[in-house]
C-alpha cells in the first residue's frame, strides 16, 4: 500500500507541474483507478488494436483492453524555439486520427511570457496547438510554425470537429480569465491541419448555460463564467452535440448542447440539467472494440486544496436524439 501511494504521488506531483519534459515516471503497468490524469482523452486504435489515453501532463498510455495500462510515455515533442518555450505546460491533449495520421491537439502554456492581465490576474501565453504523428504512440511533433490562434487571447482544450461542410475545424475555449463569460469558438483548419483558416467564431458563452452556477462577491448566485473541455459527437439518429464542462459551486460537471441546424453554427440548445454526476467532467466519447460507445471522463476531489482528478468510464446510449449514461 505504501509503495502504490508513493508512486501515485509522484504521479500526481509530475501532472500537476505540466512539464513531462524535465521529470518523467519510469513506466510501469497499473489499472485504470491507480491513474492520476486530469482530462483523460482516448483513442482507439483499429491498426494497432490498442487503446491510447492522453491528458493533461504531455504523456501517454496504452491498453489492451481498458483495464491494465502501461505509461506514463513521454510522447509531446514541442520547438523549444517558438512561443511555447522550451518547458511549457501541457493540458488536455487529445489524440484524433485523420487521412492517416495522427494528430495531437493540446492546451500549451509558457508562463514566462504575459499578454494581458484583468481584474488582478495576470495571463501567460496560453493557446490550443496541434501535433503530428504517423503512429499513435508518437512521437509528436508540430504540424507547422504557424499559431492556430490569436496570440493576445487566451485559448485551451482545442478538439476536432469535421463538420457537414466536409472541412476541419478546431473548437476551443476562450479563457473566462480574460472575457469573465468563457466561451466555445470554432475556427477552420487547412486541409492538413498545418494552420488555420480566418477567424474564430463564438458558439456559444458559458452565461448561456441553465445548471452552472457560483456566488458573487456578495453571496448571489449568478451563471457561471467557465467553459471547459468541449467534444463534438453524433447520435445515431445524425443529431450534433458537445459535451463541454463548467461548475455548480463547488462541483465540478459536464452538460451537453445540441445543434439546431446540425452544424456547428447552431444555434445551440443546451440541456436543463449535466449528464454526468457531480465532480465528474472534461468528457470524451470512444467507441471500444467490441462497439460499446464510453465516455472517458475524470473525476474531482479536492485535498487539502489540492485537485486530486482520475479516469473514469461510463458506458453511453446514442440511440435516440440524445446521449444518456447507461447505469
Amino acid at each position: 500500500m505504501f509503495k502504490r501511494f508513493s508512486l501515485l504521488m509522484c504521479m500526481l506531483l509530475v501532472v500537476l507541474a505540466g512539464n513531462a519534459q524535465r521529470r518523467v515516471p519510469k513506466v510501469i503497468t497499473v489499472p485504470l483507478d491507480s491513474i492520476v490524469l486530469s482530462d483523460p482523452c482516448i483513442l482507439a486504435d483499429d491498426d494497432t488494436h490498442m487503446y491510447y489515453m492522453t491528458g493533461t501532463g504531455g504523456m501517454l498510455w496504452k491498453s489492451p483492453d481498458l483495464k491494465m495500462w502501461t505509461g506514463p510515455y513521454h510522447v509531446a515533442k514541442t520547438d523549444p524555439e517558438s512561443w511555447m518555450g522550451p518547458h511549457p505546460e501541457i493540458w488536455a491533449a487529445e489524440l484524433h486520427k485523420y487521412k492517416g495520421k495522427y494528430y495531437y491537439f493540446a492546451t500549451f502554456t509558457n508562463n514566462a511570457i504575459r499578454i494581458d492581465s484583468v481584474k488582478g490576474n495576470v495571463i501567460p501565453r496560453r493557446a490550443s496547438h496541434i501535433l503530428v504523428s504517423d503512429k499513435a504512440e508518437g512521437p509528436y511533433k508540430p504540424v507547422g510554425k504557424k499559431n492556430y490562434l490569436p496570440a493576445k487571447q487566451p485559448t485551451l482544450d482545442g478538439t476536432f470537429w469535421v463538420d457537414l461542410d466536409n472541412k476541419p475545424y478546431m473548437v476551443y475555449c476562450g479563457e473566462w480569465l480574460q472575457n469573465w463569460n468563457g466561451t466555445v469558438e470554432k475556427i477552420e483548419l487547412k486541409p492538413d491541419l498545418s494552420g488555420s483558416v480566418g477567424k474564430g467564431k463564438v458558439l456559444f458563452r458559458a452565461f448561456d448555460s441553465p445548471w452552472s452556477r457560483e456566488k458573487d462577491e456578495n453571496g448571489n448566485d449568478i451563471p457561471n463564467k467557465v467553459t471547459d473541455g468541449p467534444y463534438l459527437f453524433r447520435t445515431q439518429t445524425g443529431r450534433l452535440g458537445i459535451l463541454w464542462t463548467s461548475w455548480i459551486h463547488q462541483d465540478y460537471v459536464q452538460g451537453v448542447a445540441y445543434s439546431e441546424s446540425g452544424t456547428l453554427d447552431g444555434p445551440w440548445i443546451q440541456q436543463k440539467e449535466p449528464i454526468t454526476p457531480r465532480n465528474f467532467g472534461h468528457g470524451m466519447l470512444f467507441r471500444t472494440f467490441e462497439g460499446k460507445l464510453t465516455m472517458s471522463v475524470h473525476s474531482h476531489e479536492n485535498i487539502n486544496g489540492r485537485y486530486h482528478r482520475v479516469p473514469h468510464l461510463f458506458l453511453v446510449d446514442d440511440s435516440g436524439d440524445e446521449i444518456k449514461l447507461i447505469p
